[in-house]
């Protein structure tokens, strides 16, 4: 039976300030959906307050996975419940290499129960997995003996995040502006190697201002935000009218949140 990742009524703020303002999505595995929208409308906010990051608070509403409340765990019971998140700025880990990285997260979501102190995946076994998959995304084998992200190109961050879904096989991939300041030949390596690992097994979330990894992943479902709520979903028509046309029609469609957003640019001072 497929997987089902709810969010229902959804409120987060940041610092006491609200952000999300009533978030409804439901994700099955198997279904790629694109959450577009302009910058400050709550995208990244989403992203971050499913993965658990504390700084991220949830004044209201509930999110399940399969019927567990996902929003009662902490971000390592997330992800061995199968949940990832591909940052959109993948942080540096000096003195940790990645293939050490990756063994131990790879040992602790595949068998969520491991204890600390527990044997990792058998090394013979990781290896071959490992470079298995560092061939399809044309990665040196020199790489996974680097430090996490160190030194590391905008290019060779995001396809060691895309190494990472390989490895963990979540039920659940959110891509947080995976696309952002790459160019066009990372933007293909990575769009092509999401479209891959695509398929009945695991539900994607795009989270993108651009069509660039739509046209490798084309979602069945295509959500707008606007001030911190979606206000409306499509399918891949709606993300390419997005992309050449901007929000200017959406606003239209939907002067309460566009008036709303505009109130919040006010008081932003921007």
């Amino acid at each position: 039976m497929e997987a089902v990742l709810q969010i229902e009524n959804l409120h987060v703020a940041v610092e006491g300030t609200p952000i999300l303002k009533g978030v409804d999505l439901k994700i099955k595995q198997g279904e790629t959906h694109a959450l577009m929208g302009p910058n400050g409308s709550g995208k990244s906010t989403l992203a971050y307050a499913l993965a658990g990051h504390p700084k991220y608070e949830i004044t209201e509403g509930r999110v399940t996975i399969d019927g567990t409340d996902l929003l009662e765990l902490d971000a390592n019971e997330r992800a061995r419940l199968g949940l990832f998140l591909a940052f959109q700025y993948p942080v540096t880990i000096p003195g940790v290499k990645v293939a050490d990285f990756l063994r131990h997260a790879v040992s602790n979501t595949r068998n969520p129960d491991r204890k600390e102190g527990e044997g990792l995946m058998p090394m013979r076994e990781f290896r071959q997995e490992l470079r298995g998959h560092m061939q399809e995304l044309g990665m040196e084998t020199e790489f996974a003996r680097r430090y996490l992200n160190e030194g590391f190109s905008g290019g060779e961050k995001k396809r060691m995040e895309i190494l990472q879904l390989a490895m963990l096989q979540p039920r659940f991939a959110l891509l947080d502006e995976t696309d952002s300041g790459l160019d066009s030949d990372a933007v293909r390596v990575v769009s092509e190697g999401l479209k891959r690992l695509s398929g009945p097994e695991m539900g994607v979330l795009i989270i993108t201002h651009h069509e660039r990894l739509l046209e490798y992943n084309i979602p069945q479902f295509t959500h707008v935000m606007l001030a911190g709520r979606i206000v409306e979903t499509g399918d891949a028509a709606l993300a390419h009218e997005l992309h050449s046309q901007g929000y200017s029609a959406v606003r239209e469609r939907h002067p309460d949140a566009a008036a709303e957003e505009a109130q919040q640019e006010v008081a932003a001072g921007t």
